[in-house]
């Protein structure tokens, strides 16, 4: 069987999305199934140093990139849109991550002029709370060729039941098809030493600063919707009540620089100083060893699609607290593998301050959580996605 993937772009700055496409990519070629990963060379302002309109090996997966022409939002590119309406034919399926972008309209499009059954991953864009965000130009792309691309799909692909329920209810959309993303979850038992064989030290030079001190882990992007002010306002308000002295808050990630440094400063303000580390985008054995050395790890969001971060901290038997707006918040809740804290300064404040305080029930909560994140192991995922594959393509119009 022969699936062609298209997604906008995967450079590392752009987050889970770009990560979970690979991981799934190469567990479906472990698996008998031939990819085929189309994108372009978008990288923020800048661009990916890859060759251009030929097939090479990316991360481990077959994958063909095409120029981002303008826009950072839409990253058009007629070369892609072309190389799609001659090629998509080939195929006997297409998987399209992401909606509002100029990629996948052109896929969608390609697939129905040549009658390819293709499925449609929104990677949360669908989420009422991200409708609202710069929801002039979502209004003119939806009917520019979203709706048709949706409506038309074989079926739409949530990566949690949260997110088919939020999504369907809103837009009355229906053909859903509820699969997770799968992880690479090989790491849990591979070492992060150094090769003086002393342990990695993830944080460079603010380590000494952390030393054993017990530390809150917030690894993703750093972007507004991540709720991360609050999280700031929250562990502050703790520190000031002359309680969790020891603790740190560390931020590992990247984003916008102006919004960086707003954190940096109201963490200042709050009188964090040295609790509150900026560490910067880990990876590797770097952003592995900040796994399994946090005590919680906190992803307080205003909307989270899946947050890979939260599967690979409880991998590493590491507690997660959430926010109720992280799609994976009823599974956390109902495997007792963390805390569901409202979004408000005191709700947050009570729950991370039961969090901190209570050592054998973050024991306890970690070990639920290590068996949950074992459901969502690439091999495991890659059969559930091959079944809707082949279910998909039988109903070929």
């Amino acid at each position: 069987m022969k699936i062609l993937h298209v997604i906008p772009s995967v450079a590392p700055r752009y987050g889970g999305p770009s990560k979970a496409v690979y991981t799934m990519c190469r567990a479906l070629q472990d698996r008998g199934i031939e990819v085929l990963i189309a994108t372009t060379n978008a990288d923020g302002s800048e661009e990916l140093p890859v060759a251009l309109g030929e097939k090479i090996v990316y991360q481990g997966a077959p994958t063909i990139f095409f120029p981002r022409q303008w826009s950072e939002a839409l990253k058009y590119s007629r070369p892609l849109a072309l190389w799609l309406e001659q090629n998509v034919k080939n195929f006997d399926f297409a998987h399209i991550h992401a909606v509002f972008s100029h990629a996948c309209v052109a896929a969608a499009r390609a697939c129905r002029k040549n009658v390819v059954p293709y499925l449609v991953r929104p990677l949360g864009t669908l989420d009422p709370w991200s409708l609202k965000q710069k929801s002039v130009r979502k209004r003119l792309f939806w009917h520019l060729g979203v709706k048709r691309m949706l409506t038309e799909a074989a079926a739409i692909h949530y990566t949690s039941a949260e997110e088919k329920r939020l999504v369907e209810t809103g837009l009355g959309l229906s053909r859903g098809v509820v699969v997770p993303n799968g992880l690479d979850l090989s790491f849990i038992n591979r070492q992060t030493w150094h090769q003086t064989g002393r342990p990695t030290e993830p944080f460079g030079e603010p380590q000494s600063e952390i030393g054993l001190s017990p530390y809150v882990l917030a690894l993703s992007r750093i972007h507004p919707k991540k709720g991360f002010e609050l999280l700031i306002e929250s562990f502050a308000a703790l520190k000031k009540s002359g309680l969790f002295g020891s603790w740190r808050l560390v931020f590992a990630g990247d984003g916008d620089a102006e919004y960086v440094n707003q954190l940096k400063t109201l963490a200042r303000r709050r009188g964090l100083n040295g609790d509150a580390l900026f560490v910067g985008w880990l990876e590797g054995d770097r952003k592995y060893a900040a796994l399994k050395g946090a005590s919680l790890l906190a992803m307080p969001s205003y909307q989270e699609n899946f947050g890979i971060s939260l599967i690979e901290a409880m991998a590493c038997g590491v507690p997660v607290l959430v926010s109720p707006h992280v799609n994976l918040a009823p599974e956390i809740e109902k495997a007792g593998a963390g805390w569901v804290a409202a979004l408000g300064e005191n709700e947050l404040t009570s729950v991370l301050a039961e969090a901190l305080g209570n050592e054998q029930e973050r024991w306890r909560r970690g070990n639920n959580g290590r068996e949950l994140a074992g459901a969502y192991g690439a091999a495991k995922v890659a059969i559930k996605l091959i079944d809707v594959y082949r279910t998909l393509a039988a109903e070929k119009p």
